[in-house]
Order: structure tokens, then sequence, then C-alpha cells
């Protein structure tokens, strides 16, 4: 089995936090987006990944110490980690197709833009596996169309008329991921662009169109991580997911005086917490120093001093000072607020 990743965007929805962090390794309640994706993914395939194939951006964001942390993720699981570069944004079809070298035998596509929760096993004998969401609201979402047997047939980009309630995640399975590169590559030949870019989905329709047996994967949870807002909800129930899991979510090195800590809260190595109290809801990384504050429902990057402060919902970056009486606050890296 293979990983195929693409990841060349800048996440500009997410910024400040994303100047200096590609968004596929923000961490939310612990652990990168992608690192998290790779762990449910490897969980779910229950068979040995040969390989990760990662689509990166230019090498004035995505240069040597990205390179190094993707290759180190790929070594935990005994993978080999090739690096493959979009340097120009033409669409999702175009990014994977910069990874065509890759593009054989069994393979899983994982676009690290969500979070997911799944549990449910899959048919690894279907041609394609498309997994999807259920949405009250189907007409904001692309979602799939089913026919009587319960194959997908038919890709709806925002519908108008109801088509189904199941949305589309950006997660897809191929047994054998060659008939999608055979039908990207005539996509790419023929110049069939959708508002500029060469798209996954036509590829996918391509290959429906050739009587290919899509089938439908649910998965029970689905968390944007699109921007500051939707980040922070994202780590609030991936804090739940980890209680109920009971994962161990607080190092055993921080330093606690006088204070007390509200569960579920992750709290990462060498953390000094004083006179303070932290939670629900918490993410608190690396060498961070908290001081007669309380935080709610907010995350709080590494080497960072919060003082003075009380604030809920909030997004503050690595190496920042913050001392103030804002209620809520999202600043990025290297900022002080004081």
């Amino acid at each position: 089995m293979k990983l195929i990743i693409p990841m060349a965007g800048r996440g500009s929805r997410l910024r400040p936090h994303t100047f200096t962090t590609a968004k596929p390794l923000f961490k939310i309640a612990g652990k990168s987006i992608l690192a998290q994706l790779i762990k449910d993914a490897v969980k779910m395939i229950d068979e040995p990944v040969e390989e990760m194939a990662f689509i990166v951006g230019d090498e004035s964001f995505f240069g040597d110490k990205i390179i190094q942390e993707l290759k180190l993720l790929a070594k935990k699981y005994n993978s080999t980690a090739t690096i493959y570069r979009q340097l120009i944004p033409l669409g999702t079809g175009h990014a994977i197709m910069c990874a065509e070298k890759s593009l054989s035998g069994k393979a899983l596509i994982i676009y690290p833009d969500t979070l997911i929760k799944t549990n449910e096993p899959f048919d690894k004998e279907a041609d394609a596996i498309i997994w999807t969401k259920e949405v009250e609201n189907p007409e904001a979402f692309g979602v799939v169309k089913l026919n009587e047997k319960g194959n997908v047939t038919a890709l709806v980009e925002k519908p108008t008329e109801f088509v189904s309630n199941l949305a589309v995640i950006g997660l897809y399975y191929f047994k054998e991921i060659t008939q999608l590169k055979n039908q990207l590559q005539k996509v790419i030949e023929k110049n069939l662009m959708n508002s500029g870019e060469y798209q996954i989905n036509d590829g996918l329709l391509k290959m429906m169109s050739d009587g290919k047996i899509f089938k439908v994967g649910k998965v029970s949870a689905w968390l944007d991580c699109g921007n500051v807002k939707s980040s922070i909800n994202s780590n609030k129930e991936m804090l739940n997911f980890h209680k109920n899991d009971k994962l161990e979510l607080i190092s055993s090195n921080i330093k606690l005086i006088n204070s007390n800590i509200i569960e579920p809260v992750f709290i990462g190595e060498n953390v000094v917490v004083e006179n303070s109290t932290i939670g629900p809801h918490v993410s608190i990384y690396n060498d961070a120093k908290i001081s007669d504050s309380k935080l709610e429902n907010s995350i709080i990057g590494e080497n960072t001093e919060i003082l003075n402060a009380d604030i809920k919902d909030s997004m503050i970056g690595n190496n920042c000072k913050y001392n103030g009486n804002y209620k809520s606050v999202n600043i990025g890296d290297f900022s002080e607020l004081i």
C-alpha cells in the first residue's frame, strides 16, 4: 500500500499561523494534522505502507526542515518518504500527477486539510473508495450520487437540487491507482480545466464512465481546520476523542505551581504553569510558560509566555509573549502583545 499526500497549499485561511508553519504540520490536540491523519489511515489500512509520497510546494516554504519532518514521519511507520514538488498551483489532479512515478499499485490519496475519525473497514476489492460524511447542508459541499446498488455514479459540486447528503471529504482508495493516473493524464493532455485547474474529479468521473466500481466509505467525524475558529473547535473535539480513548495528554515533566488543570487538555514538554487555571479544551506546546492566567478552549504555541490572561477561544503562536486583558486573541508566531 502507498499513501499519496498532496500538501503544496499555503493554508491562507489559517494565517497568520501558516506564515511560518505549513498547514498540514499545524498541531491540533498535540499532533500535527498530517501526523494524526496518517496514524488513522495506517490503522484503517491494517497492512504495511511501503511508500508515502508527499507533494509539497517550492523550497522557499517547504524547505529542508519540513522535508526532514516528513521523512521522520514516514520512518515511524517503516515506510519510505518520496518527495515531489508542485511548483505551480494547477489543481488537485495536477498535484497528484506531480507524483506520477509513485502512481502504481494499491494506494490511498489523503488531502491533509481536515481531521477524521473512522472505525469502519472498507472493501479493498472495489476499484475505488470515496470516503464521505453525512451533512445537514449538502448544497454547501461536493457530494456523491449513488445508484440502487449503492455504488457511486457521479460527483456533484454544491448541488442546487438534492442528490445525497454524503459530502466528499478528501480521502480515496484505489485498488490500482495507475487507472487514475491514466485518466488524469488524458485530462491534462486535453487541457480539461475547471476554473483554471486540473481537478481529481475529472479523473474519477472518467474512471466511472469506464465502468470502474466506486464504493462509499463513511467517517464518524470530519473536523475542519481551515481557519482559526474551526481549528480551535477541532482542537476541542480531538481532545474529547483522545480523552475517550484514554490517551496520555499531559507530559510527565511539566511544572505545576499552585494551579488547576481541568481536563481534557494537552500539555507538552517542559511547560511551566503557575497560579493559573488551564482548561477545559486547551493545548499548550513545549517550553511554554503560563503565569497568573485562566485559559479555556485555546491553543498556545511552543516557547510562548502568557501573563495575566483571562482568555478563551484563542490561538497564540510559537515564540510569543502575551500580557493583556483581551477575552479572545489570535496572534501568529514571534509576536508580542504586552
